[in-house]
């Protein structure tokens, strides 16, 4: 049996390598054409690609529906503006994924709970408005009240969850659930 020393390597030494040598470019004209040249070749490609990109159509699925979070920014910054009929289905939407919500309070989901309600917040003060021409004219001024009250309600969420209070959290969730079923009622 051999028997080595402890200080002794048992494995490779690596190899050093040479430097490697810097060469400078004789003619620097062929050096300034072919980096004008690399640069324009790349901007051809991001723009072909680009428009390539924006030209793809997406699944007839995804493309037949007007709203929701797969169009966040098309919705957002370039189509702003839905139909009164599609801000109360948007709506009517919200309310559920309010309900289902209770699950992601209930394991404290803390981040996801807080994207979800700044998400759905930033759509439904445009699509309270856009719903307001829907109702009749004696109904108004409750239902400014109710969608006053339901947005002041997440925003309270919205605070509490970034805190995260449990109690207060849940507390307001009751509130936004009873405040947006009501107002669901009054568009019903």
């Amino acid at each position: 049996m051999l028997l080595s020393h402890h200080t002794t390597l048992h494995h490779r030494t690596p190899h050093r390598r040479q430097p490697s040598t810097i060469q400078a470019s004789i003619n620097d004209d062929d050096n300034n054409d072919h980096n004008h040249l690399h640069r324009r070749r790349s901007i051809v490609t991001l723009a072909t690609t680009t428009a390539l990109l924006l030209g793809h159509c997406p699944n007839p699925a995804v493309a037949s529906q007007s709203w929701g979070t797969h169009s966040f920014i098309k919705e957002r910054f370039f189509q702003p503006d839905l139909s009164p009929e599609e801000a109360v289905a948007r709506i009517k939407q919200t309310a559920e994924g309010l309900h289902d919500m209770r699950h992601m309070l209930d394991t404290m989901s803390w981040r996801y709970v807080l994207f979800y309600i700044r998400l759905k917040s930033a759509y439904l003060s445009d699509d309270l408005k856009s719903a307001f021409t829907t109702m009749p004219e004696g109904q108004r001024g409750k239902y400014v009240v109710v969608a006053n009250e339901l947005m002041d309600n997440m925003s309270e969420l919205d605070r509490f969850v970034r805190t995260p209070k449990v109690y207060e959290s849940y507390l307001y969730y009751e509130k936004t659930l009873k405040s947006i079923d009501d107002l669901v009622a009054m568009l019903a």
